[in-house]
């Protein structure tokens, strides 16, 4: 087995004027050691380069100087990512190769065996494990999500710092578990599947060419439109016919979604979606409060019709910026919903599709996501269980690794984009922990208390006569009311407090049935959770709850 040099690896940067320099000799993570013989590492396409690994079991000591006993040969590499190119601590997509250039499969660190993987670069994330929180709570559901290793990497000498090995979303066996589809598969069950689709921004030439729904998004202020990509099969290896079922039937979907009988069980949206994955798909993306959820590096796969045939949602990807890491749109607060993203933010060119606003109306849909969410709080989302996974991961990359990676990147106590604006005052990595715990007890109980209202406090109101949506939600100053009324007459818009007391009150008459909008200022109102109701024509709905910043 082919040694390692020994390396003293430099760590230059700039910190104010002072430069610094590390010692890299071992770690109690595992070692990854690139080296590109001169060539440059790009965004597309892949240069061939050396790969060693360097493992020695759980609770060793991994040496610089230790064989590459793990991996050790030639893999593809790219610089990956679409705003996160703009870090100066770069991640990478990893292909294994032969001498040959061909793709191989092999297990590294433990994982399923398979040929493509990401050396993901946590930089803004300055806990290091918003991701790895995220498909760890994923998989704790009973859902695939990627397996992670934390690992330290070096390239051509370079200390690079803390790194995560992921499996890459692809169909197989071990990670997304559908049918291949071959392109002599144009007929009969097998064109049905399997088929993975995504919302995502078009990223290089790869996976960006693929269909337009014909529903736009709600709440778009200009010409957002939902544009789904191929991802399985790629789009130069689909036929035309392959193309072309999978896009009539999410088109099927979206349109029995927005019919008149988009509830009944055998010709509503039922008949195309596995509900229980859309559910859990929604629970992970608001615990994490996950800024791009439903919008971006959003996947959907389609079983073949002897499998099932539905539409699953998943599998979960990109938690960077969840769990209070963004200052914009949903913000850092950890109360409010993502799904009113696109009323949030309209202007944003990715909006949400209109299912999730749509699906929350079906009282069934909503006891089955309410009796879910207390399943889980009873089980793998218990507080002591999340915060405990958190202070694991916290307790192995304190044995060195985490401080290494913030000297090669000193970020703690600086803004980083989208960083929340008191991410200035966490100078250290356990106060980074601290904060995210924090975010995550207050997120869980905000959580509790908003979803006891799932079965009774929203209400689809269309055979009553009326509904109403408040926006945004949570509110700083001024919110507004949309509401809906299907024959002239008096409407009040009441809230109370949470002790049942009312706090405002708006009244509005008119004389033809439409959609209008309300507004008032609650710029006196003190922060905290409010309870809105609208009464019509002598009817009243309880409308749910809002918070107030």
């Amino acid at each position: 087995m082919k040694k390692a040099l020994f390396l003293t690896v430099l760590l230059a940067f700039s910190l104010g004027s002072k430069a610094q320099s590390v010692q890299f000799t071992s770690s109690e993570l595992p070692i990854v050691v690139i080296t590109t013989g001169g060539k440059a590492i790009m965004d597309e396409p892949k240069v061939m380069v050396n790969m060693g690994i360097i493992y020695n079991g759980p609770g060793a000591k991994n040496n610089i100087t230790d064989p590459f006993n793990n991996y050790n040969g030639k893999v593809g590499i790219e610089v990956r990512g679409s705003s996160s190119q703009s870090f100066p601590k770069k991640q990478y997509g990893i292909e294994l190769w032969n001498s040959a250039g061909q793709d191989i499969k092999q297990s590294l660190l433990g994982l399923p065996e398979e040929g493509d993987w990401i050396l993901f670069a946590p930089y803004n994330d300055k806990s290091l494990m918003r991701d790895v929180l995220a498909y760890n709570l994923t998989r704790a559901m009973g859902r695939y999500a990627s397996r992670s290793r934390y690992v330290e990497l070096v390239i051509d000498g370079d200390y690079k710092g803390v790194y995560v090995l992921l499996e890459k979303v692809k169909r197989s066996e071990a990670r997304v578990d559908i049918a291949d589809l071959d392109p002599d598969e144009n007929s009969g069950d097998d064109l049905t599947g399997g088929y993975i689709v995504k919302l995502d921004k078009a990223i290089g030439g790869n996976g960006s060419e693929g269909f337009q729904s014909a529903f736009f998004p709600p709440n778009r202020s200009g010409n957002q439109t939902i544009y789904f990509q191929y991802e399985y099969p790629k789009s130069a290896e689909m036929t035309p016919q392959q193309k072309k079922y999978i896009s009539d039937f999410m088109a099927g979907f979206e349109t029995a979604l927005s019919g008149p009988n988009w509830r009944d069980p055998e010709g509503g949206y039922a008949k195309y979606i596995n509900i229980s994955s859309f559910i859990d798909y929604f629970i992970m993306n608001e615990l994490s409060k996950n800024v791009d959820g439903y919008r971006l590096s959003t996947f959907i796969y389609k079983e073949k019709d002897s499998d099932g045939g539905r539409l699953h949602m998943g599998p979960v990807w990109d938690f960077n910026l969840g769990f209070g890491n963004a200052n914009y749109c949903t913000n850092t607060s950890p109360t409010g919903f993502v799904t009113e993203f696109n009323k949030v933010c309209p202007g944003d060119f990715w909006l949400i599709p209109f299912w999730w606003n749509k699906l929350w109306l079906d009282p069934d849909y909503r006891a089955l996501l309410y009796s879910r969410w207390s399943t889980l709080r009873q089980g793998p989302f218990e507080n002591s269980k999340v915060l405990g996974y958190v202070d694991s991961v916290a307790s192995v990359l304190n044995k060195g690794a985490q401080q290494r990676n913030f000297q090669k990147w000193p970020v703690l106590g600086k803004y980083v984009w989208p960083n929340p604006p008191d991410y200035v005052n966490l100078l250290t990595f356990d106060s980074e922990v601290a904060w995210l715990k924090n975010w995550i007890t207050f997120r869980l109980a905000w959580l509790d208390a908003m979803l006891e209202y799932v079965i009774s406090g929203v209400e689809d109101n269309d055979a009553a006569g009326f509904s109403i949506r408040p926006y945004p939600n949570p509110v700083d100053d001024d919110l507004s009311f949309e509401y809906s009324i299907s024959e002239p007459g008096q409407v009040s818009i009441l809230l109370y407090d949470v002790l049942g007391r009312e706090a405002g009150r708006i009244e509005e008459s008119h004389g033809e049935a439409g959609t209008f909008t309300a507004s008032s200022s609650l710029k006196q109102f003190a922060s905290g959770l409010y309870l809105y109701q609208m009464r019509f024509n002598g009817k009243s709905v309880q409308g749910g709850r809002l918070s107030k910043n």
